[in-house]
């Protein structure tokens, strides 16, 4: 059990953790952290943390272990408020959806990735936001991706691997370069997708017409497009080699699929739509 873990950021990632962790009873001490005095009150009244305090530093005195659950902007920024107040012994994580930025922020501030420092990503999540739509069972059976480095503490890692299992997930390592591109082409694409179509028919002189019309497919493909605005802003910034990598390969794709509609190609019309049919069943199985 955790004695004392700090939360910096308590949404609804940092909320759900918070949750999930008090289900387990894994910690005896919930400190939330953040900028917003209300916000983490009613994360207080919620039940969701024990504590509040908006001097970050001050929050991670004598905790045994941080979690970073702010957009990736704002990484490097609480990392030098908080570096002071860290002990030897402190293990800091994180839940960014990009993993090299904050690597690169960490190294920034500590000169050299700390060995108590684990870097993580819950790939868990929904276009809700705020502690108010925070859940416990938010990470239950979701993968959780950690990527140490060379030097990064066993121990530590051992110990941010427990939490993430306390909270339901299922934890698994991979290098930062390869959790990069494989999140680009998997969250970050898909999420590009969905605000790039809602955006542009918006701005089409018969939109109000085109979203009275909508059925339940285009609620359910644009639905992540409700997802925080600066976090996704913060996502594009910190994974922009990986995700214009995935963008140039999805528009070649739908170019060849506009020319194929164009001349009327039949066959290759019919070998795409089933192709991506097989491969979505084969993955919702």
């Amino acid at each position: 059990m955790i004695n004392k873990l700090t939360i910096i950021g308590v949404g609804l990632i940092g909320g759900s953790l918070a949750r999930a962790l008090r289900r387990a009873n894994a910690v005896t001490t919930l400190v939330g952290a953040g900028r917003h005095r209300e916000q983490l009150e009613i994360a207080r009244k919620l039940g969701v943390v024990d504590a509040v305090e908006t001097d970050l530093a001050r929050a991670c005195q004598d905790s045994e272990l941080v979690v970073l659950a702010v957009p990736l902007g704002a990484i490097r920024p609480v990392l030098e408020q908080i570096a002071p107040a860290l002990s030897a012994n402190t293990i800091v994580t994180d839940v960014g959806s990009a993993k090299g930025s904050v690597v690169a922020d960490a190294e920034q501030v500590f000169h050299g990735l700390p060995a108590n420092f684990v870097p993580g990503h819950p790939i868990a999540g929904t276009e809700q936001s705020g502690v108010e739509a925070s859940f416990a069972e938010l990470f239950d059976q979701r993968r959780v991706i950690l990527t140490p480095g060379a030097t990064t503490s066993p121990a530590a890692v051992q110990t941010v691997r427990r939490l993430w299992e306390a909270a339901g997930a299922d934890v698994m390592e991979m290098s930062v370069a390869h959790h990069d591109a494989v999140l680009a082409a998997t969250s970050h694409l898909p999420h590009m997708l969905a605000y790039a179509l809602v955006d542009s028919l918006a701005r089409q002189d018969d939109s109000q017409e085109i979203f009275d019309y909508a059925a339940g497919g285009f609620r359910d493909f644009t639905r992540i497009a409700s997802s925080d605005p600066q976090m996704w802003h913060d996502i594009c910034l910190a994974n922009r080699d990986a995700l214009v990598e995935s963008l140039e390969r999805f528009t070649a794709d739908l170019h060849a699929l506009t020319d194929a509609i164009r001349r009327q190609d039949s066959q290759q019309l019919l070998e795409i739509f089933s192709h991506a049919k097989q491969r979505r069943d084969d993955f919702c199985q």
